[in-house]
């Protein structure tokens, strides 16, 4: 397979998952707006304990297989793959069938764990149970589809893994919309019902993703039983070797990438009963554990996702100096990477802070907006936290120190586990920020002091960099503070109309004041001039001069 093929199918893959992540922001806002912030915290008490049973029962698996199988196709093995393939189907049928039980069975169980108490205004325990249940059935096929992904991935087709992420997506939305829609609009139905059904379309996509992987399937049948038919080599590994090496693959990918759904599942299991406990009904409970684990939270990822879909294209590279031992290039490689995260992060999380009500009263409507922007003000910058754990793990994984990425993550649990309900009752609502802010720096301290060890980096460039950027965020920020302000006085009575106004002039002309002083100081075009060559333009004229 040339390199060229797999440059075109992570590409593929990469914007598959970019479509994917963008349909999962957009379909959130006319979802709040037929459910409400309450229905947001219904639909997560039933998806937030489905995603860390589905990311237990495949345990990285598609990237997992997709390591195996590439390993041994380029020794000339094809057989040894596509029996870890035949296997893998049985043992992740067996272990999302089971998932499926435990979750179905321990909803009666999980209910008063996320909401002690249960009042008639507020969603009661059998609203829970109902939405729990309906969406642990999707456990019984994503685990399948995890295995044929992965087995598609090892043969550096990344086509069917892509196309399959948009159609699920695609469908899981539909689903979602048109239901509650049509229940809540033109039934007059129950929320309870509603959202419970909502969460059933984890399930109806995931039906949609693996009908167009049981296309591919078919199609590439014939040519993938030639290719194991005309192996050169068969290692015969038992079952116990093939699976020892594929769990040595998979659990730090999985353990990794369970950080958020972990961190908000202590949020689930403590937010809403401690706050009650404090004296605070359930209903404006409910309704602030919805903006802060689900409507507020999807506004901050957006910036993360943007950071690390640009920083992860040097991960790989990064593995390669580490193994040649090339310390000039790694060096370079690991600044450049910090560097764009921050470039991109910081002016983000500071323009989320103080556009906070704008972006979520533009974005929702106004009835939670009091709620919702004073939430998104104190969580915006998380984003820069999230997108920092996730590259330095993955630069981790580059080291091949993936367990020292363990280990930071599972001591910010720790901490995370530690202080959320003593901040809770302190702090209120803000005590759940506070805590993730505790958890993630807990693990970042050890992701930055082992990158530094192993990778022999040295960070003082760095801290240059991120208080030259910072100062133009400040700049940026109190910019676009005037013009907010400005904007408040002008507009006599708050409609959405005039969040959506503040949001966009706020937006471009912040983006105008960070980019002319990062520009200006050659900063844009040391992080970004490889890929965008005019921020370098200035310079060049200048030392021709």
């Amino acid at each position: 397979m040339s390199d060229q093929k797999l440059l075109r199918g992570t590409m593929l893959l990469t914007a598959a998952t970019m479509i994917s992540k963008i349909l999962g922001l957009i379909y959130i806002f006319p979802f709040t707006a037929i459910v409400g912030s309450t229905g947001i915290a219904l639909y997560n008490y039933g998806y937030l304990p489905y995603m860390v049973l589905l990311s237990l029962a495949t345990l990285g698996v598609p990237l997992a297989i997709s390591k195996f199988v590439s390993k041994y196709h380029t020794l000339g093995d094809f057989r040894t793959g596509h029996r870890l393939f035949k296997s893998g189907m049985i043992v992740l049928t067996i272990t999302g069938f089971i998932a499926f039980l435990i979750l179905f069975t321990l909803a009666p169980s999980l209910a008063p764990l996320i909401v002690d108490s249960s009042e008639l205004n507020g969603n009661t325990h059998e609203d829970i149970i109902f939405t729990i249940r309906m969406v642990s059935v999707a456990l019984v096929i994503v685990p399948i589809m995890a295995v044929i992904r992965g087995y598609f991935q090892g043969f550096q087709s990344m086509g069917p893994t892509a196309v399959s992420q948009v159609i699920e997506q695609i469908v899981r939305i539909f689903f979602i919309l048109v239901v509650t829609f049509f229940i809540i609009q033109v039934m007059n139905g129950e929320l309870g019902t509603a959202v419970g059904f909502a969460t059933f379309g984890a399930f109806m996509g995931a039906v949609g993703g693996l009908i167009v992987l049981i296309i591919y399937w078919i199609k590439r049948r014939r040519y993938i039983h030639d290719q194991i038919n005309n192996s050169t080599v068969d290692h015969k590994l038992s079952y116990k070797e093939m699976y020892k090496e594929l769990i040595a693959y998979a659990l730090p990918l999985s353990f990794v990438g369970l950080a958020l759904p972990l961190y908000q599942l202590i949020d689930l299991f403590t937010f809403n009963n401690t706050l009650i406990a404090s004296g605070m009904d359930q209903v404006e409970a409910e309704t602030y554990f919805g903006i802060f684990s689900g409507t507020a939270h999807k506004i901050i990822l957006i910036p993360m996702a943007l950071a690390t879909a640009l920083s992860v294209t040097l991960i790989p590279t990064i593995t390669k100096s580490y193994t040649n031992g090339d310390k000039q290039t790694l060096q370079m490689q690991i600044t450049q990477t910090f560097q764009i995260i921050l470039f991109l992060t910081i002016p983000a999380a500071v323009g989320l802070s103080v556009l906070s009500y704008s972006v979520f009263g533009a974005l929702y409507g106004l009835e939670d907006i009091e709620i919702g922007g004073y939430i998104l003000r104190y969580y915006a910058p998380i984003t820069l936290f999230f997108s920092l754990f996730a590259v330095a793990a993955a630069i981790l994984q580059g080291l091949n120190k993936q367990k020292v990425a363990v280990i930071a993550l599972a001591a910010g649990l720790v901490m995370k586990l530690l202080t959320t309900q003593l901040l809770l009752s302190t702090f209120g609502p803000l005590g759940g920020v506070l805590a993730t802010y505790l958890g993630y720096f807990t693990s970042l301290i050890i992701t930055i002091w082992a990158i530094g060890k192993y990778g022999d980096f040295h960070y003082l460039f760095i801290v240059k960099r991120a208080l030259l950027i910072f100062i133009f965020a400040l700049l940026m920020a109190i910019g676009v503070s005037i013009i907010n302000v400005g904007m408040r006085v002008m507009f006599e009575e708050a409609s959405r109309f005039m969040e959506w106004i503040i949001l966009l002039l706020g937006t471009g002309a912040g983006g105008v004041i960070f980019l002319y002083f990062a520009y200006r100081s050659h900063l844009a075009g040391q992080v970004l001039g490889n890929r965008f060559r005019f921020l370098k333009r200035e310079k060049e004229i200048n030392a021709e001069e």
